[in-house]
């Protein structure tokens, strides 16, 4: 069947290689949410946590870990629920072959080279010198500046803009709003006013990346800010210029990190989490929401936290924070021989009573 007239709980166990418990015959047309799901839905328990819920839910049919069972209908039973999911929605919702060529609204101009299997739509602009590679999509509204490459199987999502120069890699999605090699933040005062730093350096973002909505990805002073292959960056992040970002990291919503940082490879930013200049983050290191990072932080490492006070007061209280387990030991080392003296002044006090 097609994803329209729905799927039998068969054709889906053959699909995400499913071991079936229940009528492979039965067909189920979506796939819901399990507050929202119907007798015509599949939906979905990524954890045995979420067993409660199955258990009150009116779904049709569920996908489930191994350990899962019991429930209130079929079960499609996987050693990867999460990953299941994944393939379970592409089925329901594939995405649409694009239309190859140039909308005739399009704004392409001599000297840039479109592959014939990509497609440009209405009001984009792709500048002299720019490369768009096969199959990618130009969405309408979006902005690929002069030289700019867009590797094959891209995405350029409305009003997406990727400036001159800048080198975006193969299935790569830049979504709407997002803007690469933007000039980074430099100036220098010259004793009356804040002079430009002039920005000549490039965007290099490697394959499979995925941009968030209204994230910016700064060019660099000199040489590239680098994204590299994998890494998966959230809605209003940014990034600034000559930073280097490992592969295979994640960055959340409105995570920040200051000009000449490197990121290493796995590395996770949570919400508002923000990297100071200059700074190194080791490999597979996790930064809590809300993080401030102002010195280097360890491979492994997981950090969290941060507070605005006065300069001079908060570097004592980061020394004396330092010192904390230190002098803990001494005070109930201290509390200890306390209340050894109170209860040998006791003891001696009862014997003069005697």
């Amino acid at each position: 069947m097609t994803a329209r007239g729905g799927f039998t709980l068969g054709q889906l166990a053959a699909a995400l290689g499913a071991r079936l418990t229940g009528d492979a015959d039965r067909v189920v047309t979506g796939v819901a949410a399990l507050e929202t799901a119907g007798p015509d839905d599949i939906a979905f328990v990524t954890d045995a946590r979420y067993r409660p819920a199955a258990l009150a839910s009116r779904a049709g049919a569920f996908l489930a870990p191994e350990d899962v069972s019991d429930l209130p209908a079929p079960v499609l039973h996987c050693a990867a629920p999460r990953l299941a999911v994944i393939d379970l929605l592409n089925l329901f919702h594939p995405v649409a072959a694009p239309i190859p060529g140039v909308d005739p609204s399009a704004r392409v101009a001599a000297g840039a080279r479109v592959d014939p299997t990509a497609a440009v739509g209405a009001l984009a602009v792709v500048e002299a010198g720019a490369v768009v590679g096969a199959r990618a999509r130009i969405y309408p509204l979006a902005y690929v500046g002069q030289g700019a490459e867009i590797g094959e199987d891209a995405v350029l999502h409305p009003h997406a803009v990727v400036h001159a120069r800048v080198r975006v890699g193969r299935r790569v999605v830049i979504h709407a709003g997002a803007v690469l090699g933007a000039d980074g933040f430099g100036y220098a005062w010259d004793g009356r006013a804040h002079r430009k730093i002039p920005q000549v350096g490039t965007v290099i973002v490697e394959d499979d990346v995925e941009i968030g909505a209204n994230a910016t990805i700064d060019r660099a002073t000199l040489g590239s800010t680098i994204v590299r292959r994998g890494t998966k960056i959230d809605n209003l992040v940014m990034i600034a210029h000559n930073t280097d970002v490992g592969e295979d990291a994640i960055l959340a919503a409105q995570s920040g990190v200051a000009g000449s940082s490197r990121l290493g490879r796995r590395v996770i930013l949570l919400g508002q989490a923000g990297v100071a200049d200059h700074v190194t983050v080791g490999d597979g290191a996790i930064l809590g929401a809300q993080a401030g990072v102002s010195q280097d932080v360890a491979a492994g490492e997981k950090v969290i936290g941060t507070w605005a006070r006065p300069m001079t007061q908060a570097r004592r209280i980061w020394i004396a924070e330092a010192e904390l387990p230190e002098l803990i030991r001494r005070v109930r080392a201290l509390e200890r021989r306390l209340e050894m003296l109170e209860r040998g002044g006791r003891d001696r006090a009862g014997g003069d009573g005697d």
